[in-house]
């Protein structure tokens, strides 16, 4: 049993009043543009620079991903308003996710909720070989069907690992206080995250189970698709592609909304807990062998409901990198807290506005951006900082790679950074101490033929002041690598 000292004073820490950053602000990311009831935001990984938006009602718009895009750019990729149900505001279409080799294969996943009977689909649908920007709604191929007994807590987010399986949210199958017990019930699929491999069959399945699953090739223990259990409804998850953390924001009953940490074969305590209080029974429940957030809020302020997001690895806010930035679906509160060694070493407001927030997104360049709900719901990101970072100088394209010498050198605590990557690459660039130990990857995504730089301030590396000193900044892509030297001076 956990010491109740100690839960109290987490409880503490987690209603503990914030105050807001006065420099960080949400601005419209895409004035020309609105959606109806937008649910997720994504890019597919081909190096396209497009976005793709998931509306609750069955579509999904794609367009470019240029402040200045026109209304006439936005187009429809997939309609399937007429397979969704809709007579609940927790169903319809609600999740997307492109396969990892989506550029040679033009396969990506959707989650909808289906009617007659009740019942979330995942399936596959092929993008149209003569035009990009148009997916072909006959070539549905469903992969998985599970029947809901009621039409709230449908989970939604798909997402594929840095493991190459795809992972499926499932709340636990609605009402109110799981009175099913399905949360923790091993034999069926709600209140779970399911983890399945989507690249193969067998004779009866359109997945097969991958190997570490926790219960594979024992079905009788539970089912195999299971990858953790005890969840409530993890509407919003992801994962963070420099430590591999898996990030999940699992909504509140009636008191306490948690994220979460995923890890295989973990039991996430619901509906025995919410947060780190009994929920059933309400008193002296039995807490050994469950899993306990890193993080819960009260519902106060005008908190309901947790909206999951992402670790920032963008550039407009370069001291916002390796944060976990979240918010709450009611109140319209942003937060970041900081996820070190195991614990939270900070934990804070960034800002609010009176929007309901459904979900974040991240573009091609990993920036983040926040999705409004509404009947003509916008697009947000954060306000550029001036330190902002990585920008792609159009001109006088290169031929090679190079990394340039920082400037200045000395610096204290502000450097710039320049690279040049001469055609579509996997770019990696970190930073290093004396010592070779890993202080920083501040780039780690594809980037196309161009210049780049990144300014890169070191007195707010993941909240720690660096001290004087030589360190080394490495540039990795493709079979090219080279590394400098640089002095932090104070």
């Amino acid at each position: 049993m956990k010491n109740i000292i100690t839960l109290i004073a987490i409880m503490l820490f987690a209603v503990t009043g914030y105050t807001q950053n006065p420099n960080i602000t949400l601005t419209d990311a895409f004035p020309n543009l609105s959606f109806n009831k937008a649910l997720n935001f994504t890019t597919a990984g081909d190096g396209s620079n497009r976005n793709f938006v998931v509306q609750q009602d069955g579509k999904i718009i794609v367009f470019p991903n240029d402040s200045n895009v026109a209304v006439s750019q936005a187009k429809v990729f997939l309609d399937i308003s007429n397979k969704i149900s809709s007579s609940s505001g927790e169903e319809g279409l609600l999740g997307l996710a492109f396969h990892p080799n989506y550029q040679t294969n033009g396969y990506f996943y959707v989650n909808y909720t289906a009617p007659s009977p009740l019942r979330t689909v995942i399936a596959r649908y092929n993008v149209k070989t003569s035009d990009p920007n148009k997916a072909d709604s006959l070539t549905e191929y469903k992969i998985l069907e599970i029947n809901q007994p009621f039409s709230n807590h449908n989970g939604g987010t798909i997402m594929f690992g840095m493991d190459g399986y795809l992972y499926i949210g499932m709340g636990d199958g609605g009402s109110s206080g799981d009175p099913n017990n399905n949360a923790q019930n091993l034999q069926v699929l709600l209140g779970k995250m399911l983890r399945i491999n989507i690249n193969d069959t067998t004779a009866t399945k359109r997945y097969v189970i991958p190997p570490t699953n926790p219960f594979y090739n024992n079905p009788t223990a539970g089912k195999e698709e299971l990858y953790t259990w005890g969840m409530r409804n993890p509407w919003k998850y992801s994962q963070d592609q420099v430590t591999g953390l898996i990030y999940v924001g699992d909504v509140g009953q009636n008191i306490w909304e948690e994220i979460d940490i995923l890890q295989s074969g973990k039991n996430y305590g619901w509906r025995v807990m919410e947060g780190f209080a009994c929920y059933n029974p309400s008193t002296g429940c039995d807490t050994s062998g469950k899993t306990l957030p890193i993080k819960v809020y009260g519902h106060t302020s005008g908190s309901c409901s947790i909206t999951g997001g992402y670790v920032y690895r963008g550039s407009r806010r370069p001291e916002l990198r390796g944060a976990y930035i979240y918010a709450d679906y009611c109140s319209g509160i942003v937060w970041m807290l900081r996820y070190n060694n195991g614990i939270v070493t900070s934990d804070s407001l960034l800002t609010q506005k009176a929007i309901s927030i459904s979900s974040f997104g991240v573009d091609q360049n990993n920036e983040l951006y926040i999705v409004q709900t509404a009947a003509a719901g916008k697009i947000y990101r954060f306000n550029k900082s001036s330190l902002a970072g990585i920008g792609n100088q159009e001109t006088n394209n290169p031929d090679n790679y190079s990394l340039g010498q920082n400037y200045p050198n000395p610096f204290n605590p502000v450097t710039k950074i320049n690279y040049s990557v001469p055609e579509r690459s996997l770019v990696n660039l970190s930073i290093y101490d004396i010592s070779g130990k890993l202080i920083r990857t501040i780039v780690n995504t594809y980037l196309q033929k161009g210049n780049y730089e990144y300014i890169w301030n070191a007195a707010d590396d993941n909240g720690r002041q660096l001290s004087s000193g030589v360190y080394f900044y490495s540039l990795h892509a493709d079979k090219f690598a080279e590394t400098k030297k640089m002095a932090l001076l104070k």
